[in-house]
């Protein structure tokens, strides 16, 4: 008998198995813990309620914000009043530009009354030669006369055209009414030897323009261009304290000097030196004039108060 143990019978069945899983936790099936992704991620009926979708158009994003900025800035502006002043004079102009309009119309309403007061009056107009300084006398003479000979039906009515300008005279502005041509009166009349002898002979008056014998009446556009300077007049006067138009400007002109005059600069580097005024800006009241200096004819810019005539 072998002392060597018979396994043979039992080797399948006593064979020892490792089982590693016995080492490990007996947990059921049911109870392993599934990690669930979908958990972390909102509920699709709270993504279409709380969550914006995605806009890839960042322009479109920068445009409604730009926008919103726009907006918000005007709204605080206009609450703390920012701007106002901007505003107001931007209503000053557009009121001034409406004034300067209305005036503009009134002017040319004016200038179209003128003229079919023209053709509603009888005779044709005529051009006096008188001497310079004396117009208004010729109209006062002639006038005279017309009523001393009876002319009232041949002769009508004697006009001396007038405007308005600003004259500077000792550094003070002042508008002044003066001839607007000097040297001429017009006339209107019908023309024949009794009413040619009233007038030419009137004194001051030296003739008609034109031929003197058959002078040639003045077309309507011709008498508007004399007589719109004192309709331009009369309705600044009429809308005073309003904004002029360009056409009813009046001119600026100084009375102290004038181009081509010799003077002398009293204040400033170059009192006491002689100057020529080239060129006056009535504006500034400044003048350029020319003085000379080692030889040579020197610009300078003077105002009115540093020279004075020679």
């Amino acid at each position: 008998m072998s002392d060597t143990p018979n396994v043979s019978d039992s080797t399948a069945g006593d064979d020892i198995e490792l089982n590693l899983d016995a080492l490990a936790p007996e947990e059921s099936h049911d109870d392993d813990v599934d990690l669930n992704l979908d958990a972390l991620a909102p509920d699709k009926d709270d993504e279409h309620t709380d969550e914006a979708p995605l806009n890839l158009d960042f322009d479109a994003d920068s445009k409604e914000e730009s926008s919103e900025e726009k907006l918000g800035d005007s709204d605080i502006a206009r609450n703390l009043g920012l701007g106002q002043d901007a505003d107001d004079e931007q209503q000053d102009s557009a009121g001034e530009e409406e004034q300067s309009a209305d005036n503009q119309d009134a002017v040319d309403e004016a200038v179209a009354k003128l003229r079919d007061d023209l053709d509603m009056k009888f005779g044709q107009w005529y051009v006096l030669h008188t001497y310079s300084g004396m117009e208004n006398k010729v109209k006062q003479n002639l006038d005279a006369r017309v009523q001393n000979f009876n002319m009232e039906d041949y002769i009508y009515e004697t006009v001396v055209p007038t405007e308005e300008v600003v004259e500077i005279r000792n550094g003070v502005r002042k508008t002044i009414t003066r001839v607007f041509m000097p040297g001429y009166v017009l006339v209107r009349m019908d023309l024949t030897e009794e009413s040619w002898g009233t007038v030419r002979h009137t004194p001051s008056v030296t003739g008609f323009v034109g031929n003197a014998m058959d002078p040639i009446p003045l077309t309507q556009d011709e008498v508007v261009k004399m007589l719109t300077p004192s309709v331009i007049a009369q309705v600044n006067h009429d809308m005073a304290g309003q904004a002029p138009s360009p056409k009813a400007k009046r001119k600026v002109e100084v009375a102290d000097y004038e181009v081509g005059e010799s003077v002398q600069i009293i204040e400033g580097p170059f009192a006491g030196v002689p100057a020529v005024i080239d060129e006056i800006n009535v504006n500034s009241q400044r003048v350029k004039a020319s003085v000379e200096i080692l030889g040579r004819s020197t610009p300078v810019d003077l105002e009115f108060n540093q020279i004075r005539k020679d």
